[in-house]
């Protein structure tokens, strides 16, 4: 909606035009128009979930209540032990749909290597994952998140990591969910590495998770962030706003969140941008307020 459409809707009204569906339609698309939307990873509050202080299954409440962030992305770590809980997984669902809160990925982490050299292994992986592309589907979830790690020279772990992408990826077409990758350490995090395993797999279900600050391969070893976005973007089906510190200014110190979102942005991508903090120097829920208020610093800016 242009803005003076906009403005002399409000005009509207305010001159007594009773708020019915027509008023709500008109607010709805004002939002849509936003250049991209904000989600909640739940690895944002990883410290509070170890430490028992909340619970896994009140993450939708507090996305809704103390952020108003109406999207949510599971860490698969977090209810290790129910992915076939069809109880649980329904108490999951029940409690986001009463937050109008929208499931929108599992993060799978400790399910064996995608990429693993060894035949069985690999197969072993790509097994354990099918339970969390099934809890997937059932929380109305579009994508799990998988690490594509592997061992061996540069171009046979692109080999062995599309491999077991390949025969995942092909069950998740199956039942409609995405598999998407994340820079996530080792090659993974060389956007040209994990690009090329993305252009071998090649297939519409399989993606990429490009995360702001997951660019280091090993120890000090650092791949160029702002080249590896580049690299990944056009594969992605997710981002995560990874942050750990802020200035006096709300900016973050390790990231230029204006820079990568441009990069983001030109690339066609008006999905949710995912808060991950990271950090310790600010607490967690302090952390995601910033991370928040950066991004929609940023929403405004472009708006």
């Amino acid at each position: 909606m242009k803005r003076r459409e906009f403005i002399k809707t409000s005009a509207s009204l305010s001159a007594g035009m009773i708020l019915t569906g027509l008023a709500s339609t008109l607010i709805n698309g004002c939002n849509n128009q936003m250049p991209f939307k904000i989600s909640l990873a739940e690895w944002s509050l990883h410290r509070t979930l170890n430490n028992k202080e909340i619970d896994h299954l009140d993450l939708a409440a507090i996305a809704e209540n103390n952020f108003g962030i109406k999207a949510i992305e599971y860490v698969n770590s977090f209810f290790f032990n129910h992915a076939k809980d069809k109880a649980y997984l329904t108490e999951m669902k029940n409690r986001a749909d009463d937050h109008g809160v929208k499931s929108l990925l599992i993060m799978c982490d400790n399910e064996g290597n995608l990429g693993d050299p060894d035949d069985t292994k690999r197969t072993d992986s790509i097994e354990n994952h099918y339970k969390w592309a099934e809890a997937a589907k059932f929380l109305d979830c579009h994508s799990i998140r998988v690490n594509a790690r592997s061992f061996g020279s540069y171009d046979e772990q692109i080999r062995l990591a599309a491999d077991g992408l390949q025969r995942l990826v092909e069950f998740g077409d199956n039942i409609g969910i995405n598999i998407i990758v994340e820079n996530h350490g080792g090659l993974s995090s060389n956007g040209e590495w994990l690009s090329s395993v993305m252009k071998k797999v090649n297939h519409p279900r399989i993606g990429t998770l490009p995360d702001f600050g997951n660019f280091r391969i090993e120890n000090e070893d650092w791949y160029d962030r702002y080249k590896g976005m580049k690299e990944l973007m056009p594969f992605a089906k997710a981002v995560s706003a990874k942050s750990h510190e802020f200035d006096e200014d709300g900016d973050e110190t390790g990231s230029d969140y204006y820079r990568i979102m441009d990069i983001v942005l030109e690339n066609g991508y008006n999905g949710y941008v995912g808060i991950e903090y990271e950090g310790t120097k600010h607490s967690e829920m302090e952390g995601i307020r910033l991370t928040n208020n950066l991004l929609k610093k940023i929403q405004n800016s472009i708006s």
